[in-house]
């Protein structure tokens, strides 16, 4: 299994992060895909195969951690790629609620 489940939505309050400007602050480092749950079961294949997919957002993914689970919420293509190219990491951007 890629990733530790897939959901559908978030389960944890809005914080407030929309663009990628408001992530800016946030700190990348790496996250397993084995722990991450994802908040959308659907993947755009436009998303996974587009060369310039990372070109106009931010170069890495957008994971909250609540309650101790990390749910990705941004950033699915990306992860898939890694899992494609068996890479068991990610570069994200964790945000951390309390």
């Amino acid at each position: 299994m890629i990733f530790k489940a897939v959901g559908d939505g978030r389960p944890y309050p809005d914080h407030g992060h929309v663009t990628a400007k408001d992530w800016v602050d946030v700190p990348p480092r790496q996250v397993r895909l084995d722990e991450l749950v994802t908040t959308k079961r659907t993947l755009d294949l436009d998303h996974l195969l587009a060369e310039d997919s990372t070109f106009f957002g931010d170069l890495f993914a957008h994971v909250v951690e609540y309650g101790g689970v990390l749910y990705l919420e941004d950033g699915l293509h990306r992860a898939v790629r890694a899992a494609l190219q068996q890479r068991p990491v990610l570069h994200a951007r964790v945000l951390v609620l309390r």
